[in-house]
């Protein structure tokens, strides 16, 4: 669902211009774009209450980046009502005027899928945006860490228990 329809609340509204902002930092050249789909009964009807989404344009194609714009979908622990709802993961696609070119999730190992892949500098940035998105939103306990966040000793540990 867009960010812009999602901000019903002063502080998520203020989490996502956070979000907005922290992105920017990584991608300056980026413009944001807090409506990201459009507003017809269409696509009205595949909007998910549990997902903020927000965009961001590049000036042009940015061969770095494989890609033109990033959209970037937060999944929330719930339909936003008051206050800040947790994030339960990221989503970034790289996307052009034809397709989608790759996507990372914060999923197992946050490493991108697709045809054409970022180089491995964006790649690192993007994984200190979905950081940073976790800092803002407040990740639950044992959330999405980025692998080389985790700690190796308490997976032995689990498993010995």
């Amino acid at each position: 669902m867009n960010a812009a329809d999602q901000a019903r609340s002063l502080e998520l509204a203020r989490a996502i211009a956070a979000a907005a902002v922290r992105f920017r930092t990584h991608f300056p050249d980026a413009r944001a774009n807090l409506t990201p789909w459009r507003d017809d009964p269409q696509t009205r009807a595949w909007a998910e209450a549990e997902s903020v989404d927000l965009s961001f344009h590049f000036p042009g194609w940015n061969p770095r980046n494989q890609c033109r714009s990033m959209l970037v979908q937060l999944r929330l622990e719930g339909a936003p009502v008051a206050g800040r709802p947790r994030l339960l993961g990221v989503v970034i696609r790289g996307l052009t005027y034809e397709s989608e070119r790759w996507r990372l999730a914060t999923v197992g190992d946050w490493q991108p899928s697709g045809q054409h892949l970022p180089e491995p500098g964006v790649v690192a940035r993007l994984h200190q945006v979905c950081r940073e998105l976790f800092d803002i939103f407040e990740a639950p306990p044992g959330g999405a860490l980025h692998p080389s966040d985790r700690d190796p000793g308490a997976e032995d540990e689990g498993r010995a228990a």
